[in-house]
Order: C-alpha cells, then structure tokens, then sequence
C-alpha cells in the first residue's frame, strides 16, 4: 500500500507559536516554504481557506508556475462560488499544474466563521449542499455535453464546460470530518477522508465509521485515509519532550487572556465535532501510545490540526507506521518553525517510514505467495 506525505502550503510565517513577521500573503515565502517540500520528499501541499485570507487558488497557482514535482490540494467552502464556476477554476488550475491537483472541499464546523462570507445555513444544511456540490463539480469536470440541474441548493440549465482537467477522468476530491454527518457526506462522495490525529483506537474507529458510510452509499471501494499531526523533533528523546514542552509554553503565552491565535476558532466551547474530539481526548489524558501528544491541542482550543507526535525521528516514524497499520495511506505533518520543520522532517522521518512501508509491503506480498507455494508442493 503506497504512503504519501502531505505538508502545508502556507502565505506567511506565523504559526501558534509566534506571529507573523510580515503581510498574510508573501509570496516570496509561499513559495520557499512549498520549495522546501518539494525538496525534501514530500508529495503534496495544503493551501488552506480562511474568510478573509489570500485565495488559496491564487497562491496554489503562483507556486504551480514556479515548482515542477509538488502536487497541489487546494481547500475550497462551497458557499463562496456557484459549484459550475468553481469547477472550472479546478479545471484551470489543474492545467497549469499539469494535472497536480487534488480538491479539498470544507463544509465549514462554525457559524460564525460562515457567516463572514454570508453563509447562515445550518450544519446538516451545509452537508446536505456540500454532497451536491460536489456532484456537480464532478459532472461539470466529466461531461461534454451540456446538462440540466435541479437539487435541493443549486439549479441551472444547458450548462457545459469549456476547460477540463488534465486527469482523467477528474481530479480527486478530499473531504474531513468527525461527525456522522460528515461520515456520511464524505464516505458518499470522496476520494480521500481527513482525519485529524487523534489516538490510534480512536483512529480506527473512525476509519470503521467512513468505510461504513461509503458502504452504506453503495460504493465498492472505499475513501483513503488521511491523518494530520504537529510532529516535534528532538535529536534525542530528551530534547525532543523539552522542545515539545517550550512548543506548548509559546502557544499558551499567545493566548495568555483567553485570546485565541485566529478569527477561525474560540479558545473554549468549539462547535465542531472535530474540535470537541481533541479536547476530549486531552481532558483523558496528556500521552497516548508510542509518541502523540495532546497539550498542544488543548492550548488552541482544539483548534485544526493540533495534537502532536513527540520524540526522535525514529519514534515519530514509528508512531506514523502504526497508523499506516490500520490502514492510513496519506500522513499530513506541519510544524511549528515550518520550513525548518519542513526541512526536518524530510530529511529524517519521511526516508524512514518509506522504508518501511517497502519492507511491508514487500513481506505482505511474500505471504500472499507463500499459501499458493505450498499448496503445490503438497499437491506434488
């Protein structure tokens, strides 16, 4: 089973544990930050979405012009464009990327955060328009011939593309979720389901949950999985647990007050499911299995991506093979410093894990074999 590395593509410098030094979008750092990817064996980039950030189509496109390998996931909210014109922004952009890109779509955990860009349905009402979004981006990127509409959210007559995509027959659609809402939209319509890194026993029973749901949908195959973690190095385990506790005491001095580090998530009460999961986990407990860490998301509230994986980069690679064991073929890690953590965690975790997962795949296809070897020598 193939693994792939995912990073983030980001604007700007600042992280949880310090603040931006410049303006949110400097392109000149975008674009040594994806460079540092491409550089050092990861596979794709995340450019996220925020109500009132830089377009992340814009900065995925001005890095595509300037880097050849990196491949692209570009995070679109259905409620900023009508599900036809978006489509064919994907199309464009996966033709300058000469078919690198991957679409993540986000129904979006908080009203409030909606709201900003007009958007006052409700959670279900939102899921329920992100499946037919996604349907139509589908069918505007596979049909030639025009096509009538009519749904619940969307309705629009005659309508053919002009500008396809690269791949084919499409691009791969992401979706993330941790409620049986998003169970439910995501194992329906995706490619690729997010998780966030929560602990291994939880992680399966979510993985169980989305391939439940695309079964339930009628699918004969099922959503990859992808989980997310903040990893912390340390040359040995001991530094690694100091940085790791210097990572937490930073981003606890920023949201000293109640303050939290962005207009995205409060500091208390999210209501995301996702969010609520992290916290909860935190409220059991600091460490779980071989290397995750949850104080880190406990300071930001449960905010994103958030708890972390601890120690060398031996018991990191480690702790990500244990979730490539259940069945986890895209691991998305970012840091705190991130092109230096970039840098980092290409050098000295991505080598070993897929070494690794060779060395398993190549044991798995042996065993495969062994049963059909014997059963001729018996037969013999």
């Amino acid at each position: 089973m193939p693994v792939e590395f995912l990073g983030i593509g980001g604007t700007n410098d600042g992280s949880e544990t310090h603040p931006r030094s410049g303006a949110s979008f400097d392109k000149e750092y975008a674009l040594r930050l994806a460079r540092a990817h491409e550089e050092h064996g990861w596979d794709r980039v995340l450019f996220a979405y925020a109500s009132g950030a830089p377009d992340p189509a814009q900065v995925a496109a001005h890095v595509a012009t300037k880097l050849d390998r990196i491949q692209i996931l570009l995070a679109h909210r259905p409620n900023v464009s009508y599900p036809t014109f978006a489509a064919k922004t994907f199309a464009t952009l996966d033709q300058i990327t000469d078919g690198r890109l991957t679409v993540h779509f986000i129904t979006g955990g908080t009203d409030h955060e909606q709201q900003r860009e007009g958007d006052y349905l409700t959670k279900d009402e939102r899921y329920s328009r992100t499946e037919e979004y996604i349907r139509i981006v589908k069918q505007v990127w596979t049909s030639r011939e025009p096509f009538d509409h009519e749904g619940r959210h969307y309705r629009f007559a005659d309508f053919v593309s002009d500008v396809f995509p690269v791949q084919q027959p499409r691009p791969n659609v992401s979706f993330g979720g941790s409620s049986p809402a998003a169970y439910r939209a995501g194992g329906a319509e995706a490619d690729i389901f997010c998780l966030w890194g929560e602990p291994l026993a939880d992680t399966a029973a979510q993985i169980d949950a989305v391939r439940q749901a695309a079964r339930d949908a009628g699918r004969t195959d099922v959503p990859r999985i992808q989980v997310a973690f903040r990893p912390i190095l340390g040359a040995t385990e001991e530094l690694a647990w100091e940085k790791a506790y210097r990572t937490v005491d930073a981003i606890k001095a920023r949201t000293a007050g109640g303050q939290p580090i962005t207009r995205r998530h409060s500091l208390t009460n999210p209501e995301n499911t996702g969010s609520q999961r992290l916290l909860e986990i935190a409220a059991r407990g600091e460490r779980f299995d071989r290397a995750l860490w949850t104080p880190t998301a406990a300071a930001t509230g449960g905010a994103g991506n958030s708890n972390a994986l601890v120690g060398t980069p031996e018991t990191v690679a480690q702790a990500l093979l244990d979730y490539y064991d259940l069945g986890v073929e895209i691991l998305s890690a970012r840091g705190y410093d991130m092109v230096n953590d970039t840098i980092d965690f290409g050098r000295h975790v991505i080598p070993i894990v897929r070494e690794e997962v060779a060395k398993r795949d190549r044991e798995r296809a042996a065993r495969a074999t062994t049963p059909e070897r014997d059963s001729i020598a018996v037969d013999g």
